[in-house]
């Protein structure tokens, strides 16, 4: 027998979210079914999607345009942490060790799951380091394989655009595979006192 009709949509909603397939999309339908608390839930997204953006300037998700980070004049205007999502900022304001601004891409370049370059706000960014001045671009993705796929995105987008700021990458001390939103503040510290400048590698001169 099938599930009734509302039940099989609460599924197919929880299925399109990434890293969710069906069975786990009905394990949290029948917990949200059997949560009494799950009656907050339809508000919260409702309240979370009406009184939250994008910030005008650093993409960030907030409740003022421009966010808190971007408004406040003791920041270092002149340095960008590039990050592919949210969550990393507030793992890198959590461990207090940045005082500049950032630039959220909103995603990483991984085009096996259907990320593609014109989704990541990198259009945006090159526009911003060639209004704003900016004097250093920190790429901050994750050290995975789609986090430097990303950060090489970002670094040949600044040089076709003709925009010279000194481009660096966290430090290789970072652990391969992991996250930036899961790193201890020293590690976070460390990786970005210890950053690399990046530059494109010359072409290969055809032999004769």
């Amino acid at each position: 027998m099938a599930y009734p009709e509302p039940l099989e949509k609460l599924i197919e909603a929880f299925s399109r979210y990434p890293g969710v397939g069906r069975r786990t999309a009905e394990r949290l339908a029948f917990h949200a079914l059997r949560d009494p608390s799950a009656r907050e839930l339809a508000p919260a997204l409702e309240r979370a999607v009406r009184e939250t953006e994008l910030c005008g300037a650093c993409c960030n998700v907030t409740r003022t345009n421009p966010c808190a980070i971007c408004a406040d004049p003791e920041r270092d205007a002149l340095a960008l942490c590039v990050v592919e999502q949210p969550k990393d900022v507030e793992a890198i304001e959590r461990a207090k060790v940045f005082r500049g601004r950032y630039h959220v891409l909103m995603g990483a370049l991984n085009p096996a799951d259907g990320s593609e370059p014109a989704q990541l706000f990198v259009g945006r960014l090159v526009l911003r380091v060639k209004r704003e001045g900016t004097r250093e671009v920190i790429l901050a993705t994750d050290p995975d394989a789609e986090g430097e796929a990303t950060a090489r995105l970002v670094l040949e987008s600044l040089v076709s655009a003709g925009l010279s700021p000194r481009v660096t990458r966290m430090a290789r001390g970072l652990p391969a595979g992991s996250a930036i939103e899961y790193l201890h503040k020293g590690v976070l510290e460390d990786a970005l006192e210890g950053r690399v400048e990046l530059v494109l590698p010359r072409p290969r001169r055809p032999q004769a």
